[in-house]
């Protein structure tokens, strides 16, 4: 059997950080509560340095803007609408019987967004993020940089199927319902209802290939949004690691994101690799089977993610690595089966060509 404390334990930190990753909904951040609580020290840090923007949205030109009318005009509202606008609310997270509740405050200060969350459940437990989710990065030849809200729907459309999916009430508001289907069995969908007056998220579920709920995040309460008459900026991570492995195969789409190191609680620090396709991310630990963090090789569903667990010698050390996301398992084994490891020494073989520098080259996986 796998060790269950590292089981209980890396649940606990899928559902802390993805209540974080569904705000704002379309953004990509580094999936680790550590991280959260980093980002918030470092913030204070950078503010007077212009190498920690990474991005800017002038949410004064909202009103210059026309009003959306494709699904992909409201997508790409609603990334502005993530940044831009402030508000409270309650909000639930349901996977299968479990329902967490959370307070949600949402404001910008001096264009630096804070999002801070409460659980309103359980033991007291709060997080707080300062300096927005970083925008999802695509790269070429040249290197990685920032999607702009259109690049970011017209990479979406590539691989998801985006369409109108009705009207509903949502919160005491009136929302648009998306549906985003993928067009490949690598990924799974989403619906997400967008508020009609300021396209915010208010909803989002993920769903399976039979069309089942595996996730639902919702705002159930909120007062009236505040729009914020300025400049936000997005942070850079303080840090990247840079490891001697890599994905040697990622679905069609997926492209590498930054992300810092994260500090584990108790033996070193925990690195890992992140990589997206702008909704879904991938997390991949490459760590020493060593500790309680051990897993048992494997696939173990965790909530609505899957964590696909194997072992590797390189060098007479054993190495656990563990590919876990929202994902459909078989996706998440043949990732973790291709790492690529330092120097060309590859554990499996890879269908992919070098993902962390070109996007669009990446082989489907079998079935």
């Amino acid at each position: 059997m796998p060790h269950q404390g590292s089981l209980a334990a890396l649940a606990g930190w899928l559902t802390l950080s993805l209540v974080c990753l569904s705000l704002p909904a379309q953004a990509v951040a580094d999936p680790g509560v550590d991280a959260v609580t980093a980002n918030a020290e470092a913030s204070a840090d950078s503010v007077a340095d212009p190498n920690s923007i990474q991005s800017v949205y002038d949410c004064s030109a909202l009103t210059a803007l026309s009003p959306p009318e494709s699904p992909g005009d409201w997508f790409e509202r609603s990334v502005w609408a993530s940044h831009c606008y402030q508000y409270q609310a309650r909000a639930v997270r349901i996977v299968d019987e479990e329902v967490v509740t959370l307070s949600v405050a949402r404001d910008i200060q001096q264009g630096v967004e804070r999002d801070r969350l409460h659980f309103l459940d359980g033991p007291s437990r709060s997080l707080l993020r300062e300096g927005g989710a970083f925008r999802f990065e695509l790269g070429d030849s040249q290197g990685a940089a920032p999607a702009s809200p259109q690049a970011l729907v017209e990479h979406l459309s590539r691989f998801y199927r985006l369409r109108f999916d009705g009207e509903e009430r949502i919160a005491n508001r009136h929302a648009i319902r998306l549906e985003l289907l993928p067009l490949d069995a690598m990924r799974y969908g989403y619906r997400i209802w967008l508020d009609r007056e300021t396209a915010i998220p208010l909803k989002r579920t993920l769903i399976d290939e039979r069309g089942q709920v595996l996730d639902t995040f919702q705002l159930v309460a909120m007062t009236p949004p505040e729009r914020y008459d300025g400049k936000v900026e997005l942070r850079r991570p303080p840090s990247s690691a840079r490891l001697d492995w890599r994905a040697g195969w990622l679905p069609r789409g997926f492209v590498a994101q930054p992300l810092m190191a994260m500090a584990s609680d108790s033996d070193g620090p925990r690195r890992h690799k992140l990589y997206s396709d702008g909704l879904s991310t991938i997390s991949l630990f490459v760590e020493p089977v060593a500790g309680s963090r051990v897993l048992r090789p494997g696939v173990h569903r965790l909530g609505a993610s899957h964590a696909a667990v194997r072992r590797v010698q390189r060098e007479g050390q054993l190495l656990q690595v563990v590919a876990v996301g929202e994902l459909p398992p078989n996706v998440l084994v043949k990732v973790a089966e291709t790492l690529e490891l330092a120097e060309g020494q590859s554990q499996g073989v890879s269908d992919g060509a070098r993902p962390e520098a070109v996007s669009n080259v990446h082989q489907e996986a079998s079935s």
